[in-house]
């Protein structure tokens, strides 16, 4: 945790002519003091809710294996926990997650216990009065927007690459979380994720154990401003079990970290080339 407040998000730029975007939003534990004074839980249970609620290292693997690459990808990185706000919930009814109090912004811990007082949705953080939302939500979603627009301006196509991680034991909170949890999921939308996306990501993961799709996490992201009906972006999830390469809960990264940016940086080079 922190008491500054950062900006929320970051662009790092990528070679001019790469239509990957590589978006790590679930990677950070910072909490700036304004929106940890919202949360109920003391100190110890926070930080062990921050271990098992971030994506511990994906910051790490984007890096490694931005890297590595041979034309080098866009990334767009959250510096703030997703207990801060999710960026890649629905910030409405539509979202699912709001069922066990864990849309946009999360009201239950990932064990089902109170993080915010039900109905909490912000506070004033710069003397306006705004909420969580507006202060960070929103802010973080019209940067992406803008990250997408201008890869398709300068590309004609953009290709958003999330990088997540998961438990390998199921946690309270997931709504599907009795099917595989294989060492790479692959996260899909109907729409945005062609198969050959599916298909080189499946080859560049193939030395991890396997890989699954959907399950025990679906969907991939992408700005509304062209979900459901621009095919120039594409989209597709990694999630990585945590098992493979790190310790958990929130412990201490493993050699699998760079292995798996190596595979990462296969991927990119994969999709850039496509």
């Amino acid at each position: 945790m922190n008491d500054a407040s950062p900006p929320g998000h970051l662009l790092l730029p990528g070679a001019p002519e790469s239509p990957v975007l590589l978006h790590v939003p679930h990677g950070s534990r910072v909490i700036p003091a304004a929106v940890r004074s919202g949360i109920v839980l003391d100190d110890a249970a926070l930080e062990r809710e921050l271990d098992h609620i971030t994506d511990a290292y994906t910051d790490r693997m984007a890096e490694s294996a931005a890297g590595r690459t041979a034309v080098r990808p866009w990334r767009f990185v959250n510096r703030l926990s997703r207990l801060v706000v999710d960026p890649e919930r629905f910030p409405d009814e539509r979202e699912e997650m709001l069922a066990v109090g864990m849309g946009a912004v999360y009201t239950r811990t990932t064990h089902q216990e109170v993080l915010r007082p039900a109905g909490h949705d912000g506070l004033p953080l710069d003397g306006s009065g705004r909420s969580l939302v507006d202060r960070y939500f929103r802010p973080y979603a019209a940067a992406m927007t803008d990250a997408v627009t201008d890869r398709l301006a300068a590309v004609g196509r953009v290709v958003v690459v999330d990088v997540h991680s998961y438990p390998s034991e199921r946690l309270p909170y997931e709504l599907h979380g009795d099917g595989p949890r294989p060492p790479v999921c692959l996260g899909t939308d109907p729409f945005h994720t062609p198969a050959r996306l599916v298909a080189a990501a499946e080859e560049a993961f193939a030395g991890f154990g396997g890989t699954g799709v959907d399950s025990p996490f679906g969907g991939a992201y992408v700005p509304l401003k062209y979900y459901g009906h621009d095919p120039r972006v594409t989209a597709l999830m990694i999630e990585i079990r945590r098992d493979v390469y790190m310790a958990e809960p929130g412990g201490a990264a493993g050699p699998g970290v760079e292995s798996l940016a190596e595979a990462l940086a296969r991927l990119v080079d994969r999709l850039t080339d496509v």
